[in-house]
């Protein structure tokens, strides 16, 4: 499930619901409520998320005890991150593996699945009026991209179905989830009848014939795109979320909103005429040396396989990091686990990256300087990541926030100029937004009005996607106007 805030905290968890393994439940995708607290000053800066943090404001810490610690917080400013690259074919290899046979809670999944045949997407309930442009230029992508036979178009025997209901009504059912996807199941009241048996149970399938996505019909345009994204991709094909790549949608840290090449290589490699639903995890990987050479010949012969499991510690870690029901003390020190879970590793992907991430989220309201710190660590793993661009620019959003409330505008400045061109490559028009906001507010408080006043007229231009309301856009904005007051303080 993802998140809702990584624009404020996006976490995508395509996960099961809790309870027993044999438990019969959808897989759940898109955000789940905001977990973690934004910024310390006035309201929240909930950095990136396409809505207003949902938890309450958190109370603003004293300024003076914002000391940011860097001579110089933007070293390397011309240096960019690597460019995403597809890996090596035995490296796509074991992704595509663990993937396509695993669910996120860690059950492993017998066979392979997918739709044999055209697939109809359509749309129902009440739909948004966003909703229409963006599932066709979805379904432009994947027939371009991943040469897959869907349409918008009713009447192929295989069927997704994207029902849009009231967040409310959703939630009430199945909690904290923002978006998610159910096989076997044609509508709600079809999935509330079906929720507790093995018809709804993806492990139980031998071939994929109708999904149901449920999306929240007052879900911002932004978000509506994302569940779109992530929702259909899923159902079409893998079921697991790794939280050691970084460039995908399948990967609980929820960075990536939009499918990436990596995915639409994924499944493209999914409806491989070599592969076909009921096959067994070795007869699949007897398939994909061909597979693999015909969609990525840059990529090499396949060589001997490694596993690289994340440790189920680590992922309880993250997640009660992120759970909504604990106190933020626990919540902290199951950030610093999984910061010390990564070290203990001697990870330096993003596994480690999203550690010191969600440490700096949740420390800044009690501790200032280690959220500074937390930050700093998760940027220079991103930055030394082929592909973790757009994550570099949520860490640097927060360092550029901090920089503003401290009274340190040009800084500010800088690092939201290295950062934009990733946020635009990611389509985050919410954290465009926000980071257009800080050059603003930034740019007035070094006496520069006109180019505070073309940072807004900038930041206008990606608002209302990302955050779907001119309440919602006037609540970021004086967020992020109370942070350069305090800035103006100290000065």
């Amino acid at each position: 499930m993802r998140d809702t805030c990584l624009p404020p905290w996006a976490v995508s968890a395509a996960t099961e619901t809790a309870g027993p393994s044999n438990l019969p439940v959808p897989m759940r995708r898109g955000r789940l409520v905001s977990r973690l607290p934004g910024l310390v000053f006035a309201l929240t800066l909930a950095a990136c998320t396409a809505t207003p943090p949902l938890e309450k404001p958190a109370t603003r810490a004293s300024s003076a005890a914002i000391d940011l610690p860097l001579n110089d917080p933007t070293a390397g400013i011309m240096a960019s991150v690597p460019r995403a690259r597809l890996p090596g074919n035995t490296q796509l290899a074991e992704d595509f593996l663990e993937l396509s046979f695993s669910l996120e809670s860690g059950r492993a999944l017998s066979r392979f699945t997918r739709f044999e045949g055209p697939v109809s997407i359509t749309l129902s309930g009440r739909v948004p009026p966003t909703a229409p442009q963006e599932l066709a230029r979805l379904v432009s992508r994947l027939q371009r991209e991943a040469g897959l036979a869907v349409t918008t178009q009713p009447g192929n025997a295989n069927h997704i179905n994207i029902e849009f209901l009231p967040k409310r009504e959703m939630q009430a059912q199945v909690p904290n989830a923002a978006c998610f996807v159910v096989p076997n199941v044609s509508d709600w009241a079809d999935y509330r009848a079906a929720r507790r048996s093995t018809r709804a149970d993806w492990a139980a399938l031998t071939s994929r014939q109708t999904a149901t996505v449920f999306v929240p019909s007052d879900s911002t345009p932004q978000e509506v795109r994302d569940c779109l994204h992530e929702e259909i991709s899923q159902a079409l094909g893998p079921l697991n979320d790794l939280y050691r790549l970084p460039d995908t949608v399948w990967n609980d840290d929820n960075f990536h909103t939009v499918l990436t090449r990596f995915d639409m290589t994924i499944l493209r490699a999914t409806y491989a005429p070599e592969l076909h639903s009921g096959m067994s995890r070795p007869e699949v990987m007897a398939a994909l040396p061909r597979v693999l050479a015909r969609i990525n010949p840059a990529g090499g012969a396949i060589g001997q396989l490694r596993e690289d499991p994340t440790p189920r510690a680590y992922i309880n870690a993250v997640e009660a990091a992120l759970g909504a029901r604990s106190n933020t003390g626990r919540r902290q020190a199951a950030a610093k686990e999984a910061v010390q879970i990564a070290a203990g590793q001697g990870w330096t992907d993003t596994r480690a990256g999203f550690a010191w991430f969600a440490l700096g989220r949740l420390s800044m309201k009690d501790d200032p300087s280690t959220a500074l710190r937390a930050f700093l660590n998760a940027g220079a793993i991103y930055r030394a990541t082929p592909g973790a661009g757009i994550q570099a620019a949520h860490v640097d959003m927060q360092l550029a926030a901090f920089a503003l409330g401290s009274g340190r505008a040009q800084d500010a400045i800088a690092l939201v100029n290295r950062s934009l061109s990733a946020a635009l490559d990611g389509e985050n028009a919410a954290l465009m937004a926000t980071l257009y906001m800080i050059r603003a507010e930034s740019y007035e408080a070094l006496g520069q009005s006109a180019l505070a006043r073309q940072a807004r007229l900038d930041s206008a231009n990606w608002a209302r996607y990302g955050f779907g309301s001119d309440a919602a856009v006037r609540a970021r904005a004086a967020e992020v106007a109370a942070l350069a007051q305090a800035g103006a303080r100290l000065n």
